[in-house]
């Protein structure tokens, strides 16, 4: 189990009003294992600083634009972001909207 993974399962196992079962989480942790991961290195970290500040974006929100470019997502899902911009060449969709 990744790391990110792990602190998935443990939140939703025990941190949340209403956890999730041990086997359902695990379930939930194994499809997240499919997804394309991004690696993170200086030159990863420089384009999300440059991103943050060409767009005035939070710097969190930048790796998250830099890790969807990286993977080559058309699509961002997103309701902090503003719906139809084109950011790295991702289009942002709010999924409420």
């Amino acid at each position: 189990m990744r790391r990110c993974s792990a602190s998935f399962y443990v939140t939703v196992t025990r941190k949340l009003a209403v956890p999730l079962s041990e086997s359902d989480a695990a379930i939930a942790v194994q499809r997240f294992a499919r997804f394309t991961t991004v690696p993170t290195d200086a030159t990863f970290v420089a384009a999300a600083l440059e991103t943050s500040r060409a767009h005035r974006l939070s710097y969190w929100d930048a790796l998250i634009i830099e890790a969807a470019a990286s993977a080559g997502c058309d699509d961002l899902y997103s309701e902090d972001l503003t719906d139809g911009s084109v950011l790295r060449g991702v289009r942002i969709r709010n999924p409420f909207r």
